[in-house]
């Protein structure tokens, strides 16, 4: 980060964290991404979101992946369903554990919103087996 000199100890962490859990494609595509506009962000998340939250002891990755998954869904960010269904891939968080997340955001936030998610979430998982599959 330009602003501030070297980054962090948390940054570095949850840069590394953030790698493990979505890979470094997606993290490569999301850097060269960064613009002077949303650097700071950029740098608040990587230290806030992965460097604190994920990098924290209180839960495995998987549950997590679990809890994060459900909250998005609830809250309808769909395309970040669909990014941290796809991350479970790393967390080993199972089809198994998402569908009974949405079974959880269908009585606490509302079918619609389950519904929703899971056909995003259906969706993600398809194309997961399918990349498998053709790198096989």
């Amino acid at each position: 980060m330009s602003e501030a000199g070297p980054p962090s100890e948390r940054y570095r962490a949850g840069m590394a964290v953030r790698r493990s859990v979505l890979g470094d494609a997606h993290v490569d595509r999301a850097s060269a991404a960064i613009t002077e506009f949303d650097e700071r962000f950029q740098a608040f998340i990587t230290e806030g979101a992965w460097g604190t939250v994920w990098a924290g002891e209180g839960f495995t990755r998987r549950e997590r992946s679990i809890v994060t998954i459900a909250l998005l869904a609830a809250l309808g960010h769909d395309e970040e369903v669909a990014m941290h269904v796809r991350a479970t891939g790393n967390t080993g968080a199972s089809e198994a554990d998402i569908a009974e997340a949405m079974m959880h955001v269908a009585v606490y936030a509302g079918v619609p919103a389950a519904n929703r998610a899971i056909r995003i979430a259906k969706k993600t998982l398809a194309e997961m087996k399918a990349e498998k599959e053709e790198a096989k």
